[in-house]
């Protein structure tokens, strides 16, 4: 069990990974936790059940998994009860002498949604959540063995950011719901021109702009590695892949396009969907530019994974969800303005 406390979405995804491939290796079963949102207007964080945007069934056929909301009804009374919950963290957390689990936001809403308070902390260094390492699942629990401590509760998802590349894999069992996924489906039915569509994702708010700025002293920022590669050696990321100019942009576009013959761009974006610009750019080729209706993140990346060819930002965690669930279905990615020299497709089943 975990709050998975860092970061919008993506980001969680990414732990949501690295603690399924923990949880497996512990040969422990996985506590769904519900995704913690950020919504306008909300002075604590909003958390949203784990089988509202995916199917459990598919978790449950790789690894045992259960959702929060039925481990806290229909289990925790039991293996669980108030006045001997241990919450697990590496270290003290400020001044006390203990995790401070529930000090912040989202910390302490996610626990409260719950009705969780902690009655001890359990400092779990110098052990870490590699278990793709030496013998570090055999040293978890030996530790902390399931008779003595049948709940291991973290402070924050037992998982590194990005997602390890051994991991990746994983994405196969995350299989979105059957809301997400008509709503994806009706959208590209009803919405897109029959025939081909390329989809892609723009990231281009300000914070987007200033976190860019970090690129050349930081070249494996974010989820950086899923084009430069884990060490470095598919090749560098610059300010121009991190925040690519309209030009950039609207060229790639263009050249995809024309080679899928497609017949609609859809967007997705945090700020501007450049609607405009890319209905212009695209004007002799008579293909226009869509995007979905309402702001809704989770449609949003569906209908990318259904596209016929998506290109996306290499630093992005939200592009690098879509680039998992393609690669898991076989189907075609690229990246903005990388690798530098050759454009924008990859080396291998991307190539356009």
């Amino acid at each position: 069990m975990y709050c998975p406390c860092m970061g919008r979405f993506g980001n969680q995804a990414d732990h949501f990974l690295g603690a399924l491939a923990f949880a497996h290796g512990l040969n422990r079963t996985l506590v769904l936790p519900p995704w913690v949102e950020y919504r306008t207007g909300e002075p604590r964080s909003v958390q949203v059940p784990f089988d509202t945007y995916f199917k459990v069934k598919p978790l449950q056929a790789y690894h045992p998994v259960i959702t929060m909301e039925k481990f806290m009804k229909e289990l925790a009374p039991a293996i669980w009860p108030p006045g001997k919950r241990t919450v697990f963290c590496y270290q003290k957390r400020g001044e006390s002498e203990s995790c401070n689990a529930k000090e912040g936001n989202p910390f302490g809403p996610f626990w409260d949604t719950f009705s969780i308070d902690f009655d001890a902390s359990e400092f779990y260094g110098p052990l870490q959540y590699d278990i793709h390492y030496s013998d570090m699942a055999h040293l978890w629990n030996k530790r902390y063995p399931a008779n003595e401590y049948p709940v291991l509760a973290f402070m924050g998802a037992p998982a590194t950011f990005p997602v390890q590349e051994e991991n990746l894999v994983l994405h196969s069992h995350l299989i979105w719901s059957d809301t997400v996924l008509n709503r994806a489906k009706h959208f590209i039915r009803t919405v897109l021109p029959k025939g081909p569509f390329v989809g892609i994702h723009l990231r281009n708010g300000i914070d987007w702009s200033r976190a860019c700025e970090h690129i050349e002293s930081s070249p494996l920022l974010f989820s950086a590695p899923q084009c430069a590669g884990y060490r470095g050696e598919k090749g560098s990321i610059n300010a121009e892949v991190c925040f690519p100019s309209k030009e950039t942009i609207l060229k790639q576009i263009r050249r995809v396009v024309k080679a899928l013959k497609a017949r609609a761009v859809f967007v997705a974006s945090d700020n501007n969907h450049m609607i405009a610009d890319i209905n212009e750019a695209l004007k002799l080729h008579k293909v226009q530019a869509y995007k979905y209706e309402t702001n809704n993140p989770h449609v949003d990346l569906a209908i990318l994974g259904l596209a016929n060819h998506f290109v996306g930002n290499c630093v992005s965690s939200f592009s690098a969800f879509v680039k998992r669930e393609r690669d898991v279905n076989g189907l075609s990615s690229s990246f903005w303005a990388f690798p530098p020299a050759q454009g924008a497709t990859q080396s291998g089943h991307d190539e356009l």
